[in-house]
């Protein structure tokens, strides 16, 4: 077993009240709004901190106090807080010398001290009209040179950023956005922001870039789920020096995140990427030149792109498919459409060039260095995909390409989708490594096979099965399908109990890391089974070193926002195992302690004489599947 404890940032981040005696009183400082000086900065913090990340958004502003407005720097922020005081993630302390209060309000930033500007009250912060408010207010009150906009929270890519739990869980989607933004920046007299960034899960999408040009030259955003720490805002601190340009404040931004995340042991499962929004428009078009290519000829290309999917990095998965984000790296697929689909092999290298431009530089963790600092919308099977994308004015291209993709698999005849050939059934062959399965699938439909999986399970006492994992399986050049089993079981244990857990493991080509995503049930402390809720645990595997290099829990906020989530240690977690039907189902067992630091992970061994389930799935572009399946003895 191995372990590594995982430091929790948010308390050290919250000075709560700490503070020497000689801080300032909390008084906006009349020097800092008076006439802007060349080079000088406006940094906006946009905090919609009304929800479960609350403890954690407020050390970051602590952290920005930390720098404080001063000579060519002023800093102004909205800060929402939550009445919940209570459950995990939320929290009732004072922040620096404002004390604690409910709703939002407005401050200028001093060095360790914030100046109340404006009690907003409880108002509901993905309301555009909000956003647009704050710019205005906030660059009335603090005019400089340039401007820097941070907005903070859930992320989920193309369906926006959020919840305001008090105003009923809503979000800010794209247009929501760019009208806040827009209209603020009206307001304000300003043509753009020199950057916007968004401190939240996902969201360096094609999307989000595309909406947010006009509006600002530079983005930094990521394309994976972010850890709770989220940016170190100390780094702003660069722009003290007049000199600092946006792109030394980006890269600024993006070097801190990489450096608070490898001292929270969070960095392998991270990725944080500086876009510039001025290069969109050469993208813009390759997007569109690639997506109307295999829009035109989607009956021909499917089936070469679906194999392009199923082989790109994606973001935001989950081991049940309807959980997953659908957003997988654009840069990795060109490529790989590029290889696959030759006849449109031209406008794909276009996108990849196009995209090179756009991005001028990014940080990626060991899980994620095949990454190339952008996504898109892709989900796998036309089931998954959510209709309101087509609604996302910056991708009607790219969105009529889906919807002519999904609709040539609804036209998939019988006798060209994957099927195994009739025979022998399953090879199964042991050895000191482990298991490999293996059959050939009939030549009609192997060019369609898109993606292959290898699952396992036990069959229990009353005959039911129960399926334990899923690992990526192989088609060769010759039809061939195979996959590889190590035939160890993984468990949990927090000292006291153990309990066996559902591995789904993915890896990128060429790192040394493996990602494990474990399905469970969390339970808070006094709460029954009933309430249970649904989050994953993403674990980061060397599989060189044998130890586990990183863990994070994250839970779906609702409406497709993923977040960090932080248990009460006293709270319990469940495993859970998938059924033949599907469903998640927890084996019977006491729970374990939500703590990661007590949380320990076993893949040991299957004992000689267990009776295993082993299946291989492929799947073609359309989500049409076939198995072949086998129950056998562990030697």
């Amino acid at each position: 077993m191995h372990s590594r404890s995982t430091v929790r940032a948010a308390a050290a981040a919250l000075s709560l009240g700490l503070l020497a005696a000689g801080c300032s009183s909390g008084d906006v400082d009349e020097t800092a709004t008076e006439e802007a000086s060349d080079g000088s900065w406006t940094v906006l913090l946009y905090s919609m901190a009304d929800t479960n990340l609350e403890e954690a958004m407020l050390g970051d502003v602590a952290e920005l106090a930390g720098v404080g407005s001063r000579e060519n720097l002023q800093i102004e922020a909205l800060v929402d807080r939550a009445a919940d005081d209570q459950d995990s993630g939320y929290t009732g302390a004072d922040v620096l010398d404002a004390g604690s209060w409910t709703g939002a309000r407005t401050f200028s930033v001093q060095p360790d001290s914030l100046g109340l500007r404006e009690d907003l009250g409880d108002v509901d912060t993905a309301d555009p009209q909000v956003l647009a408010d704050f710019i205005s207010s906030s660059v009335a009150a603090s005019p400089s040179d340039h401007y820097a906009l941070i907005i903070s929270d859930h992320g989920a890519g193309w369906p926006g950023v959020g919840s305001d739990e008090s105003a009923g869980q809503t979000t800010m989607d794209l247009a929501g956005l760019q009208a806040g933004i827009g209209d603020g920046l009206a307001a304000a007299g300003l043509d753009e922001l020199d950057l916007v960034g968004f401190d939240a899960c996902l969201m360096a999408t094609y999307e989000t870039a595309a909406t947010m040009a006009p509006l600002a030259d530079r983005m930094v955003a990521s394309e994976e789920l972010e850890p709770g720490h989220g940016w170190d805002y100390g780094l702003i601190g660069v722009l003290t020096d007049p000199a600092t340009d946006v792109d030394t404040l980006g890269r600024s931004i993006v070097d801190g995140f990489h450096a608070q995340a490898t001292e929270q042991d969070t960095v392998d499962q991270t990725t944080l990427a500086l876009l510039d929004l001025t290069q969109l428009p050469a993208l813009d078009e390759a997007m569109g030149s690639l997506a109307g290519a295999l829009a035109d000829r989607a009956g021909d290309l499917a089936p070469a792109v679906g194999r392009a999917r199923a082989t790109t990095l994606a973001f935001g998965t989950d081991p049940d498919p309807a959980d997953s984000t659908g957003q997988v790296d654009l840069g990795q697929l060109a490529g790989e459409i590029s290889v696959s689909a030759l006849d449109v092999a031209d406008e794909a290298d276009a996108v990849s060039r196009a995209l090179g431009d756009v991005v001028t530089y990014q940080v990626d963790g060991q899980a994620y260095l095949g990454a190339t600092g952008m996504s898109v919308y892709f989900p796998e099977e036309a089931e998954y995909y959510d209709s309101a994308y087509a609604q996302v004015e910056a991708a009607q291209s790219w969105s009529a390409f889906l919807d002519a993709y999904y609709g040539a698999g609804q036209d998939v005849p019988a006798d060209d989708q994957p099927a195994f050939e009739t025979g022998d059934g399953l090879s199964v062959a042991f050895d000191d490594e482990g298991l490999t399965v293996s059959a050939p699938l009939a030549a009609t439909g192997a060019d369609s096979a898109a993606e292959a999986r290898i699952v396992y399970g036990q069959r229990q006492d009353d005959g039911s099965l129960l399926l334990t994992g899923d690992e990526e399986g192989t088609v060769g050049d010759d039809g061939t399908v195979s996959g590889f089993y190590d035939l160890t079981g993984f468990t949990i244990t927090d000292g006291q109990d153990t309990m066996a857990a559902y591995l789904s493991l993915d890896s990128d080509e060429g790192s040394p890391l493996f990602t494990v995503t474990v399905p469970l049930d969390y339970v808070a402390p006094g709460a029954d089974r009933g309430s249970a809720e649904r989050i994953r645990l993403q674990i980061t595997v060397d599989q060189d070193a044998g130890e586990v290099t990183s863990e994070t829990y994250y839970a779906d906020a609702g409406q497709g926002l993923l977040a960090e989530f932080t248990p009460d240690p006293e709270g319990l977690v469940f495993t859970l195992l998938q059924a033949e039907d599907g469903s998640w189902v927890s084996p019977e067992g006491p729970g374990l302690f939500a703590g990661l630091e007590d949380l320990q992970y076993g893949f040991d061994r299957l004992p000689s004489g267990t009776a295993l389930y082993v299946a291989l799935l492929v799947s073609d572009f359309a989500g049409n599947q076939t198995a072949l399946d086998a129950e056998v003895t562990v030697p």
